[in-house]
């Protein structure tokens, strides 16, 4: 008769928290970051990244035939050519971890139907891939992120059904969703992004160097997996053949 042993089983994964603007160029350089440090982390899979939203401009009007720089000389009181001086910088940011960005044509675009976008995906496991792809659109591929059917070829592009994304994106679905992650970042006292929260106990404002990400999340992750130790599970033994060859 088989005989029952116990062996251990995997926890919950740590999470880590994200919360991000599309238009936030340091948001796309941060998360570049991030990704880069979990690339590296021998555990990563045991580690879950929760994309959550912000909105920098909600009253943002999509205007698709200005740019960026125009946008910010009429907002934050600058002439566009200082506007085009600070973006080359963070352009230079991005270009150093492998980003291409170009705010001389990328358009200004209100981001709630692209944050609501990335709450549909995170029912089909796709959030990831889609808070990429919407970061690409924005300021790599000049497309506007706020139209419908941009937004629909980028969920069909991570493989979700483009029907449900336009249904979703026609109606106010998820609307809420985003509006409560604005609310959790206010209530942590978070005021500008990137901001990453590490299983609640430590966070990381901006886009740091790599260094800072590799070390809080060593941190993190320690201290989760010594909190979190694998649980033994039941396991009925029978015949099997051993790593050495031997079968019995």
């Amino acid at each position: 008769m088989p005989k029952r042993s116990e062996e251990p089983t995997v926890a919950a994964k740590m999470k880590i928290e994200v919360w991000s603007d599309i238009m936030c160029p340091f948001c796309y350089i941060g998360e570049k970051k991030l990704d880069d440090a979990l690339a590296g982390f021998a555990d990563a899979e045991r580690i879950d990244v929760e994309f959550k939203s912000f909105e920098l401009m909600p009253g943002l009007e999509t205007h698709p035939i200005r740019s960026t720089n125009e946008m910010l000389a009429e907002t934050k009181g600058m002439t566009v050519e200082q506007a085009r001086q600070m973006n080359a910088q963070v352009a230079q940011l991005a270009a150093a971890v492998g980003l291409e960005m170009d705010s001389e044509t990328s358009i200004p675009a209100n981001t709630i139907n692209a944050h609501r976008l990335t709450h549909l995906a995170k029912k089909h496991g796709k959030q990831k891939d889609v808070t990429h792809a919407l970061f690409r659109a924005y300021f790599a591929e000049q497309k506007n992120v706020d139209d419908i059917d941009t937004l629909v070829a980028i969920a069909e592009g991570v493989g979700i059904d483009g029907d449900e994304a336009r249904s979703v994106l026609e109606s106010d679905a998820y609307t809420n969703e985003v509006q409560r992650d604005v609310h959790e970042a206010r209530q942590l006292g978070v005021t500008g992004v990137p901001f990453f929260v590490f299983d609640r106990k430590y966070a990381i404002s901006g886009a740091q160097d790599a260094a800072v990400f590799e070390g809080t999340i060593e941190k993190s992750f320690g201290e989760w997996a010594e909190a979190n130790p694998a649980s033994p599970f039941e396991v009925i033994e029978g015949q099997t053949c051993s790593v050495d060859g031997t079968c019995s």
